[in-house]
């Protein structure tokens, strides 16, 4: 097997074989980015790098290309943008620090057996330039800590762009993606989906890579239907296996912790392949070698982002806001009905923008909903997606790259039908997609309805 390393980690093509030393083959790659400034003079000096890795874009050069495939939702594009991107500045990191631990610790090891035998410690360091038994010894008394992860939550109502803002970011990314729906998780060893699933997934997009898949991003959807439930019928006592089972089981993998992934079928050999990946008939399958039957995962430097509707919530934010004031300490509310269209007291709506309410939702919002405090707070950084205007949805048919405009066009081409839009029937198809609901989901059936473009292509080919 072949480890592929990531290229947002080494800015090279560089390959090495599948063995028990690659983690440290990985970790040596990392060298060649960024290194510890060291300063014997001055030990008050902190540890820092010299500059992020080779070959990844910037939070700006991410945005720019959220803006060609997803309409509006700028607030949302700069959270991701910056999470991905202080990701693999923390991956970085942190295996850089790993390694001048191990290879200053090795050294020191070495040269103090060395030293014993007679060996001068200077004629056995295999880098004399960058590390000396002096500068080893006087490290910076603050070196440069391990960096915590910072998973986040997006919350928008369907259709707004959650899903596609992820998909679009995997496009980009050149490290492993998997995205997930947590309808299908329960709880271990019951009916449904485990949650190590998700990793699983992460690991195949990998290419069975355990340590390509260590640094990727998880993206699970619909999270807010694994929020906790009550026992039906009023019995307190009934286990949720999909609900808190479900929190509860991704609380140490959002954390950081160790996974096994039994893989069906991985102790079959392969098929030999060429340079092309196909099969080569008539070779013997003896030549590959088998693939493990377990792997283990460390998610530690795996990024989990959620995402959901989070039907309902709305209504807590309101009500949270709406209580009356009793008492010196009580929140201040207004005492008049004289509120905007969203119910929302002291508001002063901005003419350009409609206000939305999932903007002031707060953790113990969530906790309201039916997350555990100990879910809530391994998601620290949350973003909000704003139902698309019909001028949003205008923008949605004619603008970004693939649209659907686009789209019906090129397949009416190829019947050697030429199909136009009048500008005043696309303000109607945006106007009936905001009534019926459902975003940018929703001009897909209006499209493709009877009573719009269901007839012409039926008849168009002949």
């Amino acid at each position: 097997m072949i480890m592929q390393l990531p290229a947002f980690l080494t800015g090279l093509s560089a390959r090495a074989p599948y063995c028990h030393h690659s983690r440290l083959l990985l970790l040596r790659s990392l060298r060649t980015q960024a290194h510890y400034d060291y300063v014997p003079e001055d030990e008050s000096h902190n540890a820092s790098y010299n500059s992020r890795p080779a070959g990844l874009a910037t939070p700006r050069q991410l945005v720019q290309y959220l803006d060609e495939f997803v309409i509006g939702q700028e607030n949302a594009k700069k959270v991701l943008s910056v999470a991905v991107f202080n990701h693999f500045n923390r991956v970085h990191a942190n295996l850089s620090a790993v390694i001048e631990h191990d290879e200053s610790a090795d050294w020191l090891d070495t040269a103090r057996d060395q030293t014993q035998s007679g060996v001068a410690p200077a004629h056995i360091h295999p880098h004399p330039n960058r590390f000396s038994l002096h500068s080893a010894l006087l490290r910076p008394r603050h070196p440069l800590p391990l960096f915590e992860k910072s998973n986040v939550l997006v919350i928008g109502p369907t259709g707004s762009g959650k899903t596609l803002l992820a998909k679009t970011l995997a496009k980009v990314l050149d490290v492993p993606f998997s995205v997930n729906d947590a309808t299908s998780f329960t709880q271990a060893a019951d009916v449904g989906d485990d949650v190590d699933m998700c990793i699983q997934r992460l690991l195949q997009a990998a290419s069975w890579d355990p340590y390509r898949a260590s640094m990727g991003i998880v993206y699970i959807d619909e999270i807010d239907k694994v929020a906790r439930k009550t026992g039906s019928g009023g019995m307190e006592g009934t286990r949720d296996v999909g609900g808190e089972g479900v929190q509860q089981a991704l609380l140490r993998m959002m954390e950081g912790t160790t996974v096994t992934i039994q893989a069906k079928g991985a102790g079959a050999v392969a098929p030999p392949t060429g340079g092309d990946g196909r099969s080569r008939p008539g070779q013997r399958p003896s030549s590959v070698a088998p693939r493990p039957d377990a792997f283990s995962i460390d998610t530690s430097n795996v990024l989990f982002i959620l995402s959901g509707a989070f039907v309902g919530m709305d209504t807590l934010i309101k009500r949270r806001i709406d209580k009356g004031s009793i008492g010196f300490t009580a929140n201040l509310v207004s005492s008049s009905e004289t509120k905007t269209s969203n119910g929302l007291p002291f508001f002063t709506p901005n003419k350009r923008s409609v206000p939305n309410v999932l903007d002031l939702v707060q953790p113990d919002d969530l906790v309201k909903y039916g997350f555990i405090p100990e879910f809530v707070s391994r998601v620290p950084s949350l973003t909000t997606l704003a139902p698309l205007t019909p001028s949003d949805l205008r923008r949605v048919l004619t603008d970004v790259r693939g649209s659907l405009i686009s789209q019906y066009t090129a397949l009416f081409g190829y019947s050697g039908i030429e199909i136009r839009f009048t500008s005043a029937a696309l303000d109607e198809i945006c106007r009936k997609a905001a009534e019926r609901g459902g975003g940018a989901r929703g001009l897909r059936g209006i499209m493709a309805s009877e009573t719009l473009l269901l007839q012409p292509m039926y008849e168009a080919p002949l």
